[in-house]
């Protein structure tokens, strides 16, 4: 069987008014959660029967926090990584940033009873007292109660480097660092609230890159926000080195092969993990690099996906193969798509 769990975080308030970064209130799995000094509502259950094995789709949802999730008493054999099957490998937690997916199997052989599912943030309400950052998991025959399981030390956490694609395994290019058709160097900077990418802070355009382009521009200089827009050619090994500080980055249009993953100074070309997401590293000196082909043309954005970061402008868009979609033709359905809003007039645009 297959089963869908979703990792976010809940906030009592809008963001416009909670501050420049808001701390979550809560956790939620699969939409349901406590508190501190919330009530005992009920919590997510994920039922399973005894001597079945099952297939949990593992999804972050997050505005913010990492979360590490595991299961009281069971162990995760991680099969699939942002769309990606890889090796099987065996973890008993799983750190998850915003943004990024896991399929891991579970294999219900424990004594029919009722187990935690945990999922601690890295920021806000800490620790599982009352149920908060919980689920359950509950087998066919156990009571409809709160579990009393407790949570055992990690011994086999999830590190990403142990992780390997099962097909067609192997970073693009040249092994070495530096030796793409295309090397970026992405410079991450903070000031005034802003966040800044190789010295530019991300606007999103008033005209989308894309209908930039079919409107004619086709070089960086040409394409707003200014500095934020990088051409990149079709056909081509692209290398980004990325500064830490704990940003997950995702990439639209593609899937990279992370070389060099946060906290590990050793390049690995031959299987390096083929993913859409990657944590940059907790601390401003550690180093993420990735390769990619280009081999997609079109306007990809690479964007922190904690959303406050993005809101003050951690972003840049990759402009691949500008040449190529400029010649498309656009669709006479694209005129539908929007009647309401060519219906305004000027002083509302």
């Amino acid at each position: 069987d297959t089963t869908v769990i979703t990792l976010a975080d809940w906030y009592h308030v809008v963001a416009p008014d909670a501050g420049a970064v808001p701390t979550e209130d809560s956790t939620l799995i699969n939409g349901l959660g406590r508190y501190v000094g919330g009530s005992t509502t009920p919590l997510a259950v994920i039922s399973v029967e005894s001597g079945k094995r099952y297939r949990m789709r593992l999804v972050s949802l997050s505005c913010d926090p990492n979360f590490t999730f595991s299961i009281d008493s069971h162990v995760m054999t991680i099969i699939e990584v942002d769309g990606v099957n890889v090796e099987p490998l065996e973890v008993d937690s799983i750190q998850i940033f915003a943004a990024q997916r896991y399929s891991f199997v579970l294999s219900a052989d424990q004594t029919v009873d009722n187990y935690w599912v945990r999922a601690q943030p890295n920021v806000g309400p800490t620790g599982f007292d009352n149920g908060i950052n919980s689920a359950i998991l509950r087998y066919s025959g156990a009571s409809d109660a709160d579990p009393t399981s407790t949570q055992s030390t990690s011994t086999a956490a999830l590190v990403e480097t142990d992780l390997h694609p099962l097909e067609d395994p192997g970073a693009p290019g040249t092994a070495e660092i530096g030796a793409a058709d295309v090397n970026l160097n992405l410079v991450i900077g903070f000031s005034g609230g802003q966040f800044t990418i190789n010295d530019a802070v991300f606007a999103p355009p008033t005209v989308p890159v894309l209908l930039q382009i079919l409107s004619g521009a086709r070089e960086a200089s040409d394409l707003l926000p200014s500095g934020s827009v990088y051409t990149v050619p079709a056909n081509s090994v692209i290398e980004l080195s990325i500064a830490g500080g704990t940003h997950p980055f995702h990439l639209h249009g593609h899937t990279f092969d992370v070389v060099r993953s946060a906290g590990n100074s050793t390049a690995n070309f031959v299987n390096p993990v083929r993913r859409d997401t990657v944590s940059t590293g907790s601390a401003t000196s550690d180093n993420v690099t990735v390769r990619f082909n280009t081999n997609n043309p079109g306007p990809w954005i690479l964007h922190c996906h904690i959303d406050w970061h993005l809101e003050a402008g951690l972003a840049i868009v990759f402009a691949e193969d500008a040449d190529t979609f400029a010649t498309e033709t656009v669709p006479d359905a694209w005129e539908d798509l929007c009647p309401i809003y060519d219906a305004l007039p000027d002083d509302e645009l």
